[in-house]
């Protein structure tokens, strides 16, 4: 039985939600996009290194993962969006997270931005980052925040999906929070870590993250960026734990040698 606020396993029926359990791929880059990407290449370093955007979408983050000196690929699930992003001269493959199509060992940056809630299996997705990181190598995951007000993936009412940011379902008991978001998990900055616990990975960093306020700031170009600069100051203190994401960074220490694969085939 979970523990209340700590993460949400979404059933299987979360996948007749379609485009809800999976997420929408961004197709523009905002502001918003180049605040977290500052943060990649903070904590990242990409720069001459063998890097997987997981759970690609498009290949956004991918291609500025290149133009920031990676040797980087991309993962995606869905099909048609690899082959569009491929399109795009991006090396981006078709796959799934719980079964990474790496040796062991042989990458030195994994990104996961906004994809971990949707996968199938959070725990084996963690599992594979900890084997195909390299020493050295870090883990960038940005998740959702259990504490953040909103909703922002919608929730599933009467049988229908309804998009939009609904207040206050977060801060709902498990049971009830899950009935109404059935297709997206949601984390505590403990129950992130906990997926974490029984790998060698070391934690760098976990902190979270306000939102760019993009769409608003192009409705209203005063609000947003006061909005902007009033909650890019919270991160600053206690009220940063109330942001829209975490961004967890983790590393595999220099002298750490990857995990063995433990299922058959792996040779």
């Amino acid at each position: 039985m979970s523990r209340p606020g700590d993460r949400i396993d979404p059933p299987p029926a979360a996948a007749d939600h379609g485009a809800a359990s999976r997420g929408l791929p961004s197709a523009l880059w905002r502001r918003g996009q180049d605040r977290r990407l500052a943060m990649i290449r903070h904590f990242g370093r990409p720069a001459g290194r063998r890097a997987l955007d997981v759970g690609c979408g498009l290949g956004m983050y991918t291609a500025r993962l290149a133009e920031e000196g990676a040797l980087a690929f991309g993962l995606e699930v869905e099909w048609p969006r690899a082959r569009e992003a491929r399109a795009r001269g991006l090396a981006v493959f078709a796959g799934v997270s719980e079964a990474l199509p790496f040796e062991d060992g042989s990458l030195d940056l994994l990104l996961l931005h906004e994809v971990l809630e949707h996968v199938a299996d959070d725990a084996a997705t963690a599992r594979e980052i900890a084997r195909v990181l390299a020493p050295g190598g870090r883990a960038l995951i940005f998740v959702p925040n259990r504490l953040w007000p909103f909703e922002t993936h919608g929730i599933v009412w009467r049988g229908r999906y309804r998009f939009g940011n609904i207040p206050g379902v977060n801060y709902l008991p498990d049971p009830l929070r899950n009935r109404l978001a059935p297709h997206v998990r949601v984390y505590t900055a403990g129950g992130l870590r906990s997926l974490f616990a029984a790998s060698d990975l070391q934690e760098v960093h976990l902190g979270q993250i306000y939102p760019g306020y993009d769409k608003l700031a192009a409705r209203h170009p005063a609000l947003g960026a006061l909005l902007r600069r009033l909650t890019y100051a919270l991160e600053r203190t206690p009220l940063q734990r109330f942001g829209l994401s975490h961004l967890l960074v983790l590393e595999r220490g220099a002298e750490a040698e990857a995990p063995e694969r433990k299922s058959e085939g792996a040779d």
